[in-house]
């Protein structure tokens, strides 16, 4: 089956937001939810997320689903917010623990935050298949970018969080704590050993160099023959070299601090101090 696939650009982050409709009812899947944060001033704004709740509103359709394909270093998760406004169901991957404990240490969080993914509705792991409506999903567990990241499949669509991006850009990083340049290219073969029509839809797009518009929807059978890092029958030590190298040169991204602070937590801020307020730490250092 087809599901119908809404996408949401967020242009702040450059992360692409998905509504995913069964084709015969009102049953959705929200994928990868934009809480929007401005880090200089420490605010929090909903406008992205309430352009998603707006247009289920409008379209009388019904959340089943809001999916996170991982814990996304580069924005924070609507999740929460939405669930409370619309409904759903968070999901993540099962792996979600592992982040969860290598980040409760970079955080410091002490024994008062849970490493047991209880954040969340549900943990999925390699193989877990759910329901929108009539039609069925299914998980790929695809780590490398982090432990935990997920492929969504959806039909004949393919949601593949930062594993992949255009072919024209390639794939994503694997340096952060967790990551491995060897998991994320087994990982990748697996998306790529779906059907050639399979619609893949991408998390994030940067416009590569040349390209004037910004996109985020492939197939599996473009992807294997053009993608610039692994495609045309690239092997696996030539992908782990460039890899390897490139992160080297990369940046961290300009939001991971509260991103990874509040995903790990489903979308939710830590618990207030004895004040009222809300603070995120920044370790020195560290990352």
């Amino acid at each position: 089956m087809t599901p119908e696939v809404t996408a949401f650009f967020d242009d702040a982050t450059n992360t692409v937001s998905y509504v995913v409709k069964d084709p015969n009812s009102n049953k959705v899947a929200i994928v990868d939810s934009v809480l929007d944060f401005d880090f200089a001033s420490g605010h929090t704004d909903t406008k992205s997320a309430d352009e998603v709740i707006k247009f289920i509103k409008d379209n009388g359709l019904e959340v089943e689903w809001i999916l996170e394909s991982h814990v996304h270093a580069d924005h924070l998760s609507a999740a929460p917010y939405i669930q409370q406004q619309i409904g759903g169901k968070i999901g993540i991957g099962s792996n979600i623990t592992v982040v969860q404990d290598t980040f409760g240490k970079v955080f410091n969080e002490g024994t008062e935050f849970q490493r047991d993914g209880s954040q969340f509705d549900k943990l999925f792991v390699e193989g877990d298949t759910f329901k929108v409506g009539d039609l069925e999903g299914r998980v790929l567990h695809t780590p490398g970018h982090t432990p935990a990241c997920l492929t969504y499949v959806i039909g004949d669509a393919a949601f593949v969080g930062d594993t992949m991006f255009m072919p024209d850009f390639g794939t994503a990083r694997c340096d952060f704590p967790g990551g491995s340049a060897e998991d994320l290219y087994n990982s990748i073969q697996k998306i790529l050993a779906l059907p050639d029509e399979t619609r893949i839809f991408v998390a994030h797009d940067y416009k590569a160099p040349g390209r004037d518009e910004f996109a985020w929807e492939t197939t599996v059978g473009e992807q294997k023959a053009k993608n610039v890092h692994v495609g045309a029958d690239k092997t696996k030590d030539d992908f782990i070299k460039m890899r390897t190298e490139r992160d080297a040169q990369l940046g961290m991204p300009k939001l991971i601090i509260p991103s990874i602070q509040v995903n790990m937590r489903a979308g939710k801020m830590p618990e207030p101090e004895d004040n009222g307020e809300v603070y995120l730490k920044v370790p020195v250092n560290v990352l």
